[in-house]
């Protein structure tokens, strides 16, 4: 990962002042050293030197020349150490007041540049928001065309590109963690959240380095410039195919609509219509590119089929929709009566179990609460019902159910083991008369209905009560979960120009917790679809002064296609993060 925004600064040092420092303690070392071999040189001579005559010298003298010589001896050593000691303490005086210094000149500083603060925390936490946006673009599109790649070259060939966008996602997925738990307070300290937004950015940064370190080795092979015959095939034939499957998707709507109401069928209402108007862009582009490459521009070929890609993966991502959706509602339908069934059974295990632990406590009036795990009555009941294959509890439901948490496993909403009684029963209450509802829904003669949306009811009016996450019950959590998650991302990737980065973090979050806790998934990704759709309605048309509207240029600038940084749209979105993504320009002669 990138460094953070924020590098601690280092102290400047200049090369002048530190020759100084050493030069001056070098120089008054030598001379203390001087001082103190030179007198040795000269009295401890091995060469005989004549001397002049003169006469004896007496003994008070030459007791005043011992006493004398060893303070000549000591004054050097004296002046070395204390010269040693000045430098060493001026050393580390400057060391700490650089180190300490809060002023420009000592503080911190980018190393190419002079002195800057650091951003404020509003400031870093737009750029935040602005490059989590950006990421989940590259991370869209880099995955997007590789999937052309892979058609043409085989899954072996661009495995090194699929593994930088894996990298690139996780950074993603990190970074909206990051970001997730910033905006719910975590962490409180001041210093703290401005780390965990500079943390975010650098998450960001880094999805974005990776997808750019391979773009040109992507390049390379699609190859795209040089031969652009293969690469139209791969996407005409995709074409073909995707043309055929919308003209099926109009119809299937149509039943859909009529078997299981408008409500069933809301989300992928304008599914068809709109991969009608990128099956328009897409054919206006292949068309472009072909004759591009016959009058020999192929630059301005790749940038039209490289928008014609973007387009026909859009339309498969609108068709795959309406597929999915007329087999989840299917599966749902199939599921609802076994899910009815098996949540009855459950509230009247806890219900039966709630009415012996009152009767249990009927003797003693201070008691109004269930048996807490460990207690002597506790231990006595704590064997599991024995339970269907569906899910459902037997007929041989023991005592452990007095206590509202009947398994582990329970979903965080389940109800704690302390809770009174009475509240139990209300809960079992209010969930008996939701599923009365959902039957009454889902009889024949009532009409049309949401099997989804009765599964979703049937697993959340059973919930707060414990009911166990098994057999029937867990396969309908799952499949309502997954089809919320599937239906919020692609709604956020073909609307990516419009969507914010708050309706993304709440994706990314339903998708990691999609397999561990599918019920917050489930409300997670609902809120992603419900934030996703106002940002497209406040952000209204993003291109009402193209030069090209018959072909589809203002679904294409929507859906991220193309960049809009021209009048016609710009360029188009291409594998790669920020200095890579759009590259792709057309020749003038386009």
């Amino acid at each position: 990962m990138t460094a953070s925004v924020f590098r601690a600064a280092r102290p400047r040092r200049t090369t002048r002042r530190l020759s100084g420092r050493v030069a001056h303690t070098v120089l008054c070392g030598a001379a203390g050293l001087v001082w103190l071999v030179l007198p040795g040189t000269t009295i401890n001579s091995g060469a005989a030197v004549a001397l002049p005559q003169t006469p004896p010298v007496t003994a008070t003298a030459a007791q005043r020349h011992d006493e004398t010589s060893p303070g000549y001896l000591a004054l050097p050593l004296v002046a070395v150490g204390a010269a040693g000691v000045l430098a060493g303490y001026g050393y580390v005086r400057r060391t700490r007041r650089a180190r300490t210094r809060t002023t420009p000149g000592g503080g911190s500083a980018p190393p190419s540049g002079p002195w800057r603060p650091p951003p404020p925390s509003n400031e870093l936490g737009e750029r935040s928001t602005e490059l989590m946006r950006l990421a989940d673009d590259w991370v869209r599109t880099s995955r997007e065309e590789l999937g052309f790649a892979e058609a043409r070259f085989g899954a072996a060939a661009v495995e090194p590109f699929a593994r930088a966008v894996r990298e690139a996602e996780a950074e993603f997925a990190a970074a909206c963690r990051m970001r997730e738990r910033y905006d719910h307070g975590v962490p409180e300290d001041a210093a703290a959240r401005r780390q965990a937004l500079a943390g975010v950015v650098g998450r960001c940064e880094e999805a974005g380095r990776l997808l750019d370190a391979e773009a040109a080795a992507f390049d390379e092979l699609r190859g795209l410039e040089r031969g652009l015959g293969e690469a139209l095939e791969v996407a005409e034939a995709r074409f073909r195919k995707l043309a055929g499957r919308t003209g099926t998707a109009a119809s299937t709507v149509a039943a859909l609509r009529e078997r299981y109401g408008p409500a069933a069928v809301a989300s992928v209402t304008g599914h068809v219509e709109q991969a009608k108007d990128r099956l328009l862009l897409a054919t206006s582009r292949l068309n472009r590119a072909r004759q591009s490459a016959d009058s020999g521009n192929p630059l301005a070929a790749a940038c039209h089929l490289r928008v014609a890609e973007g387009a026909i993966a859009q339309i498969a991502v609108f068709v795959h929709g309406v597929e999915r959706l007329a087999e989840e509602l299917s599966t749902a339908e199939r599921l609802v009566p076994a899910a009815l069934g098996g949540a009855e059974a459950d509230l009247e295990a806890i219900r039966r179990a709630a009415e012996s632990a009152a009767a249990r406590l009927t003797g003693d009036p201070d008691r109004t609460t269930a048996p807490t795990p460990g207690s002597p009555e506790s231990a006595e009941s704590r064997k599991p019902a024995r339970r269907t294959a569906d899910g459902q509890a037997s007929e041989t439901a023991t005592a452990s159910d007095e206590a509202p948490a009947l398994a582990p496993g329970t979903p965080s909403a389940a109800v704690p083991v302390d809770v009174a009684a009475g509240e139990l029963r209300a809960r079992v209450t209010h969930a008996d008369l939701e599923l009365a509802r959902v039957r009454v829904h889902a009889e024949p003669a009532a009409g049309p209905y949401d099997p989804l949306d009765a599964l979703r009811r049937i697993v959340r009016a059973t919930a707060p009560v414990g009911t166990r996450r098994a057999g029937v019950l867990a396969a309908a959590e799952e499949l309502v979960a997954r089809s919320a998650v599937a239906a919020a991302d692609d709604f956020v990737g073909t609307h990516r120009a419009a969507v914010g980065a708050t309706a993304r973090i709440r994706l990314s979050e339903a998708l990691r917790l999609l397999p561990t806790d599918p019920q917050t998934a489930d409300t997670l990704a609902r809120q992603a679809h419900d934030l996703a759709e106002q940002d497209v309605r406040l952000h209204g048309n993003p291109c009402t002064a193209t030069t090209d509207p018959s072909a589809g240029a203002t679904a294409a600038v929507l859906g991220g296609i193309l960049l809009a940084e021209d009048p016609d749209g710009g360029p188009p979105a291409c594998y790669g993060g920020p200095r890579t993504r759009g590259r792709r320009r057309p020749g003038p002669a386009a």
